[in-house]
């Protein structure tokens, strides 16, 4: 365990969510999206899972989702076993679609999971996180949940696309590019098999969200992803898969 963690628990659960966070994040991330936000995000994601995340998900594989929030992933992927770590206590809902839940910071059940997952998944998570120090202690710590032969899958926003939006959000503290998310990742002891820089639009709130949510989601993700032509014009978040690297190699 860290000593940011070892700290948290010090001084108790309140100051241990306020002290790794903003503090509100169970109120910003059940209003941030309105209705129809929210079902668009639900539609995006469920073909994502399908057509796209089931390339490096496989159905008998353990999947870690940190910092996984209301996931979407774990709620749409197919996986003999399905773990969520996260700090607010939102993440307790995905107990109700046979996930297992730990409401915790990642280096308090690091040992727990030592050597558990195929796949460690984060999707939006590193930009919130109060520092650079702590956002390499995440990463160090995901590389510690993984198998000889696992995969670090980073869905991420990058502010060289998404510009000055990227802090329209009160809880984003930390700007990365594809080369800073590459960078952290070697410096922590991985190497990058597979950098998409553009790839995702930026949010569901964005313009391109705006504009999606007139048309059939589904539809509209599946042709999405058929043409990467179109995630070089509209993608502002860079995807990435990473596996560690072997110290007696």
């Amino acid at each position: 365990m860290s000593a940011s963690s070892q700290e948290a628990k010090k001084v108790g659960n309140t100051e241990h969510h306020s002290e790794n966070g903003v503090g509100k994040e169970n109120i910003i991330y059940t209003q941030r999206f309105s209705e129809k936000e929210q079902s668009l995000r639900e539609a995006t994601w469920r073909i994502l899972c399908q057509d796209f995340f089931s390339k490096y998900v496989s159905t008998d594989s353990c999947v870690v989702d940190v910092g996984a929030g209301d996931s979407l992933l774990l709620k749409n992927i197919a996986a003999k076993r399905k773990i969520a770590v996260d700090l607010s206590d939102h993440v307790i809902e995905l107990e109700k679609y046979d996930v297992e839940v730990h409401n915790c910071l990642l280096g308090e059940v690091k040992q727990e999971l030592a050597n558990t997952a195929d796949v460690v998944f984060m999707s939006n998570f590193l930009e919130h996180l109060p520092s650079k120090k702590i956002l390499l202690e995440v990463i160090e710590d995901a590389k510690a949940l993984l198998k000889k032969d696992g995969k670090l899958l980073i869905l991420q926003p990058n502010i060289r696309y998404v510009g000055s939006a990227y802090w329209d959000y009160i809880d984003h503290h930390i700007a990365l590019t594809e080369h800073s998310l590459t960078e952290a990742l070697e410096v922590s002891g991985y190497k990058v098999d597979e950098l998409i820089p553009r790839f995702l639009p930026y949010t569901s709130k964005s313009k391109v969200g705006s504009f999606a949510s007139y048309f059939d989601p589904e539809k509209l993700t599946k042709s999405y992803l058929k043409f990467p032509i179109l995630w070089k014009i509209f993608g502002a978040q860079t995807f990435v898969v990473a596996s560690k690297v072997d110290s007696n190699g």
